[in-house]
């Protein structure tokens, strides 16, 4: 992004830019547009997909959307369209919408005296991959705006797109590999596989043999997939680029407090940072009606491990950054080299969709048979379906930084009223439980999805101020309101107060009060439930269920009576 409009050199240098495209006037990598104040943004996606896959097309390196020149005379009128910060913001409005995540290179807001220009550089699509806004690929007819056709899109898709993980390392051998890694490799396919005669098949197999059924070797020489997975950490100089994963823990000061790196092979690379992090145990109260609360790990295990696998499979090696996994006290950040191929994470989230590409395709098909991913079910949903089922908040994904993917992880509750919802509604889709993450953490969603939801009767407030609905809330507690507030039968009252002592060995009347208050009928008096505690307390006694703590019938408490306890 450029702004300073005293900076003479780089506004001359850009205007000759701009010079030269309008002599060559609109074709189909250029669309000059007007634009005096605002435009509508769904046009921009709908250009820059247009616009993407015709530069791809032509072997050229990007096309160009410029805003402030009349398509008509060729005159430079000046545009007033957003701000040099909403220029930045509009980078991320695309990059959510688009396939891969991708935006544009620049934009470039130029003067033609005091005429300003807002000049958007439009990447070409990537080599096999068509450019999409909003799942649909659009592209040119002259000077119009169309829909890709069946044959471009099939002209891009042809295209031929290197593997990095199926390229052969030359000067490598089995040698080169880890033995654990390798034993580790075949006792993971058989677990995968599950079945006696493969498993035998697998036990008489040499090394070589076995790594040639991975297709991980060719001619007795190693793949770069094959030196990820099971490669010895000390002939890693083999691969082109470096690829580590990196640990930090950051104390509450931001600053770090330990970090550890870890080298390939990364097959038993995830159990070792999974086991640095610091997995507490987190308690909390999904909903009133609740007695005991719920007690989990901050972080579920199958979840980490669907990320860090994931990173292994997707990670861009060509660009030759670590992969990170920053643990703070309530969140993980893990940060992975390359660009999101899905482009948006509510693409992923709905039913049905398959991934456009695998970025290391030969490395994932091993990853999958050597049970560390599973590509039938997508790794973004199923932690996504892990979060809800804990009524935990829904991970993070951020790209706004250049070929770079981060995803925050929570460990913690952030809104009760949200957690509630999910208690009570286990019927919501998963593309509705994103939106709710959103507004519980104050991120914005668009008028649609506000209006879906706000008819649901889920969310309160008129946007951009728009927060959970508290009401919908209280009634999840509600909804058996009836069970609450009509008297239920001694045993069930008796039985809450047996719980209570075999989870917390001894308590007092006032303990077992607070225990059934809001649990008795609403229709006696405090003074009738405290008579109904007492009442309780003398059948279960004379039960021989319960017995004092001591003689003191006063400040004494009660207990279970040892057979009971056992």
């Amino acid at each position: 992004m450029q702004e300073n409009r005293m900076d003479e050199n780089f506004n001359c240098e850009i205007l000759s830019v701009l010079y030269g495209l309008i002599e060559s006037w609109e074709n189909e990598v250029i669309e000059f547009k007007l634009a005096e104040n605002d435009y509508d943004r769904d046009k921009i996606g709908q250009y820059f997909s247009a616009l993407s896959n015709e530069a791809n097309m032509k072997n050229l390196q990007h096309g160009w959307l410029i805003f402030g020149v009349h398509n008509k005379t060729r005159k430079i009128h000046g545009s007033g369209y957003r701000n040099t910060q909403g220029l930045e913001t509009l980078k991320q409005e695309i990059a959510q919408n688009t396939t891969g995540g991708i935006s544009f290179t620049d934009i470039f807001e130029v003067y033609d005296g005091e005429k300003r220009v807002v000049m958007f550089k439009i990447p070409a699509a990537v080599v096999a991959v068509p450019t999409a806004w909003k799942g649909q690929w659009y592209g040119r007819n002259g000077e119009s705006l169309t829909p890709l056709s069946l044959e471009e899109l099939e002209r891009i898709r042809r295209q031929v797109r290197r593997d990095w993980s199926n390229q052969v390392i030359e000067g490598s051998s089995l040698a080169c590999l880890d033995t654990v890694a390798i034993r580790v490799a075949r006792e993971n396919y058989k677990i995968k596989h599950n079945r006696k005669h493969i498993s035998d098949e697998v036990d008489a197999m040499t090394d070589e043999q076995f790594l040639d059924k991975l297709k991980l070797t060719v001619n007795s020489k190693l793949t770069n997939a094959a030196m990820v997975l099971l490669g010895n950490p000390d002939h890693d100089n083999l691969i082109d680029t470096p690829v580590r994963f990196m640990w930090r823990l950051y104390g509450a000061n931001g600053m770090v407090k330990d970090y550890e790196e870890f080298a390939i092979p990364f097959i038993m690379v995830v159990d070792k940072i999974y086991n640095k992090v610091r997995n507490l145990t987190y308690r909390y109260m999904p909903n009133q009606m609740t007695l005991f609360p719920i007690e989990t790990q901050q972080y579920d295990s199958g979840l980490l491990r669907e990320l860090l696998n994931n990173c292994i499979a997707h990670q861009e090696y060509t660009i030759g950054g670590r992969v990170y996994v920053d643990e703070y006290d309530d969140t993980v950040i893990i940060t992975n080299p390359g660009t999101f191929l899905p482009g948006d994470v509510r693409e992923v989230l709905k039913p049905g969709y398959t991934a456009p590409y695998y970025r290391n395709q030969l490395l994932a098909d091993a990853m999958v048979k050597v049970n560390m991913i599973d590509t039938v079910q997508m790794g973004i949903r199923k932690v996504f379906n892990i979060q809800r089922s804990r009524y935990f908040p829904m991970p993070d994904y951020d790209f706004t930084k250049q070929n770079q993917v981060a995803v925050r992880v929570y460990g913690k509750i952030l809104n009760e009223n949200y957690t509630r919802l999910l208690f009570g509604h286990d019927d919501l889709s998963i593309e509705t439980v994103f939106l709710l993450d959103r507004i519980q953490k104050q991120l914005p969603i668009e008028k649609e999805q506000y209006q879906q939801l706000r008819k649901i009767g889920l969310i309160e407030g008129k946007l951009p101020n728009v927060y959970i609905s508290a009401k919908v809330a209280a009634m999840v507690d509600a909804k058996e309101q009836y069970t609450r507030n009509k008297a239920f039968d001694d045993q069930y009252y008796m039985d809450l107060m047996l719980a209570h002592l075999k989870q917390f060995k001894n308590a007092t009347k006032t303990d077992f009060m607070k225990l059934l208050a809001d649990k008795l009928s609403d229709a006696l008096s405090d003074e009738q439930k405290d008579n109904k505690v007492r009442y309780f307390l003398k059948l279960l006694h004379q039960g021989k269920m319960i017995e004092r703590t001591s003689a003191n019938r006063r400040t004494g408490a009660w207990k279970l009576v040892k057979p009971q306890e056992e």
